[in-house]
């Protein structure tokens, strides 16, 4: 996949980020104007309304106290006044004679033939403007004796105010737009950096195999920032376990290098050898040569399954005293032959679902290490105790002890202290214990005093954890 064509699909991306804030930066707007527009045009007309009702019981109220005369006069003196010059007053008497007409100029428009044919009719009514659409909204009154008050009002200033409302929507509308537009290109920007940083940062990964980069953060909650956080943890995650593959790389070319020396010597000597005794003999030991490599490559290979959460592993419910005792069992003769003490304390009834056969090389790892580094007259101890939903296995010698700055690396892939570097063995041993006690979603652990002895343990959960369960 070219690089011009990632990036043109992150810079499409970007722009379509940009669009949908602008799109719904805009839509919220419109639609907050809107709201606003129909709040505005039922306020107006509501106080036009209220306007023509106080007009109406006003002038209702006065011919009720005085008559016609006294009618007239207030009308009259509201016009003067300047009360209702957008008002159209009218009275009409009992006999359908209008006795008193006012109507502001421009009025003209509105057909107002029809009005004494609606004396009777509904208290409101309406008569639109066919040239512009204005409405002449007219509020009625009929008196005890017949006679009618009629007061109207246009909707022309209503519709002018709404109008220019109209105009300066359409004119922030398109502030609005820009405004959308760039700060759809801004919040963009600056909401992409983060996954920009980390593009960035794994094409350099990618381009110059360096392990050592980072994503950028900057130590916010933000769910991109976590992702950075998180992809740097991973990173972290790698370096160490490429780092590790190479340091047991290194290791296993060093410590195989031996043994396939000493496979090619025999192999050479039973050549040129015409005794059928050293052919028996070299072929004796090339096999046992075959073995220690097989053994190697067999224990490289279960701990890169276990690390990897693809070894298999049979989940059933193990009593742990029989399985110790299984293991123990193994290094009986060896222990006894060396003068070293192999004791078991754990009691019957413990149980935890494991793999048996998994705990059982466990097991047999560790006691074969406590054996091997125990002199004559020492002791090597088994024990076993229940911890909250846990049960603690510790394998606790006399022997040696392990040095304080080397018990970090014990659990290391083929590594051993100098001290034990010429006692024959693999260097798996502890590291493929970690692997599968950690598959098991357990933890294990060490303490160590040179001189004095050394305890393994590892801790496993009772209930078969929901990692790794096959």
């Amino acid at each position: 996949m070219s690089s011009r064509w990632t990036d043109s699909v992150r810079h499409a991306f970007a722009w379509r980020l940009g669009l949908w804030y602008a799109a719904l930066f805009v839509a919220s707007a419109a639609a907050l104007a809107m709201v606003t527009y129909v709040l505005l045009a039922r306020a107006l007309a509501s106080q036009d309304h209220d306007v023509l009702q106080s007009m109406l019981g006003r002038y209702a109220t006065e011919y009720a106290r005085a008559g016609l005369p006294a009618l007239r006069r207030l009308i009259e003196d509201d016009a003067s006044e300047g009360r209702h010059e957008r008002l159209m007053v009218r009275v009409v008497n009992d006999r359908a004679e209008v006795v008193y007409f006012a109507t502001p100029p421009g009025w003209a428009a509105f057909d107002l033939s029809g009005l004494d044919r609606r004396r009777n009719a509904s208290p409101w009514q309406a008569i639109a403007d066919p040239t512009d659409g204005a409405v002449l909204e007219l509020g009625s009154v009929e008196m005890p004796d017949g006679v009618t008050v009629q007061v109207g009002r246009s909707s022309h200033v209503r519709d002018e105010l709404l109008r220019r409302f109209r105009e300066r929507g359409l004119q922030i509308g398109a502030l609005i737009l820009v405004v959308a537009a760039v700060g759809g290109v801004l919040l963009t920007a600056a909401g992409l950096q983060p996954l920009r940083d980390l593009d960035a940062t794994l094409r350099g990964i990618l381009q110059t195999g360096r392990l050592d980069a980072r994503v950028t953060t900057r130590g916010t909650d933000d769910p991109l920032d976590e992702l950075g956080a998180l992809v740097n943890e991973m990173l972290g995650r790698i370096q160490s376990l490429v780092g590790g593959m190479r340091g047991a790389l290194d290791n296993v070319a060093h410590d195989l290098r031996t043994p396939l020396t000493r496979f090619r010597n025999v192999a050479e000597a039973a050549i040129v050898s015409d005794a059928p005794s050293a052919l028996r003999d070299g072929l004796a030991q090339a096999l046992e040569e075959a073995d220690r490599l097989n053994a190697t490559l067999t224990a490289l290979m279960d701990i890169s399954q276990a690390e990897t959460g693809t070894m298999q592993l049979h989940y059933d419910t193990v009593n742990l005293a029989g399985v110790v005792e299984q293991a123990v069992s193994l290094f009986a003769d060896e222990a006894e032959d060396r003068g070293v003490g192999l004791h078991v304390a754990v009691p019957e009834g413990l149980q935890v679902e494991a793999d048996a056969t998994r705990l059982r090389q466990v097991l047999a790892n560790l006691i074969e290490n406590a054996v091997k580094y125990t002199e004559g007259g020492g002791e090597v101890t088994v024990s076993a105790a229940a911890a909250p939903d846990a049960v603690r296995v510790a394998v606790r010698d006399t022997g040696v002890g392990i040095a304080a700055e080397h018990l970090p690396f014990v659990w290391d892939r083929l590594y051993r202290a100098d001290t034990s570097r010429s006692a024959r063995g693999l260097g798996l041993g502890l590291s493929l214990v970690k692997a599968i006690v950690e598959a098991h979603g357990g933890t294990v652990g060490v303490s160590s005093t040179p001189g004095a002895g050394s305890t393994f343990s590892f801790v496993l959960p009772v209930a078969r954890p929901t990692r790794g369960r096959r």
